[in-house]
């Protein structure tokens, strides 16, 4: 699976950006993500709220090469399946990125 393939897009614009909680897998999660302003760069670091699981990644949007997924330390089939079954909480105030330091 491309991971800019519209249904990964689509999954990956429904998680805010900045601090959220939501549930993948009947768990509560914690996921940060930061967009960079010129729009070539989506960061997410995800964390188990209950356990020590996480999901990390970085998607570069280029036009010339397409984009890319870099999984940090992972799977991308692991970071797919994350993206596409996350689902935030509702009605979360937009609230500014956590761990902003971490890479």
């Amino acid at each position: 699976m491309n991971p800019a393939d519209d249904d990964f897009s689509q999954a990956l614009a429904l998680i805010p950006e900045g601090y959220s909680e939501g549930s993948f897998e009947a768990g509560r999660w914690g996921v940060t993500v930061k967009r960079s302003p010129d729009g070539k760069r989506i960061w997410l670091y995800a964390e188990d709220l209950a356990g020590s699981d996480i999901v990390s990644f970085n998607l570069y949007l280029l036009e010339a090469s397409g984009s890319t997924l870099k999984p940090c330390e992972m799977s991308s089939a692991k970071v797919i399946t994350f993206v596409h079954g996350y689902r935030p909480d509702k009605d979360q105030p937009m609230l500014p990125a956590k761990r902003s330091d971490h890479r």
